[in-house]
């Protein structure tokens, strides 16, 4: 696999991300997993792809486990948990070995309030879906087309993911709700390299 440029951010970051995905095997048979369910709108992204990302960057040689894959859907018409519940068991047996977590983003404001203590409108779409993630290195995902190409999604840029920057994204994360996440993650303890951005 040829070098990533050795800079922080690369001149063509999106390049950048996508050679990353197509050196991961594992990860491109998850793509593959799920473009196979035909869903109209979906990607793979988060903490998934951060945890490669970071790897890569680090010189890692055993991938860093997910805690789940992370799989975003938006579909309108289907707000129902059972949704979910039945694309994740088809992804389960067509890849058993890996943690999926499926969310279709349609139904997210539903049951935010419950999970994170306050309110919020619905997401009108998979990309302002993605745009709302808690971190911006956390807010991006990819998704593979018919033809292979890999689509990145990112609504905030590539600066944080690829610079390794944890950062809170305010768009719908509260302040403790970050804190609660930095001290969880234990970033530093894989990832020397990483710069977590107080708030």
């Amino acid at each position: 696999m040829p070098p990533l440029p050795d800079e922080p951010h690369p001149r063509d970051p999106v390049r950048a991300l996508q050679q990353i995905v197509r050196g991961s095997p594992w990860f491109l048979d998850a793509l593959h997993a799920v473009r196979s369910l035909r869903l109209a709108a979906w990607c793979i992204g988060a903490g998934a792809l951060r945890n490669l990302v970071w790897d890569r960057l680090h010189g890692h040689a055993e991938p860093t486990p997910p805690a789940d894959i992370d799989v975003a859907c938006f579909e309108a018409e289907r707000l129902d948990r059972e949704y979910e519940r039945s694309l994740q068991t088809r992804l389960q047996v067509l890849r058993p070995g890996l943690p999926w977590e499926v969310t279709n983003q349609a139904a997210v404001h539903l049951w935010f309030e419950a999970h994170f203590g306050h309110p919020v409108a619905p997401l009108p779409s998979l990309h302002d879906a993605v745009a709302s993630w808690p971190e911006y290195a956390t807010a991006v995902a990819v998704r593979l087309h018919d033809d292979d190409r890999i689509e990145v999604i990112a609504p905030h840029g590539l600066d944080d993911l690829l610079g390794m920057a944890v950062r809170r994204n305010p768009v719908r994360v509260s302040v403790q709700t970050y804190r609660e996440r930095v001290q969880q993650k234990r970033y530093a303890a894989r990832w020397p390299r990483v710069t977590v951005i107080p708030c």
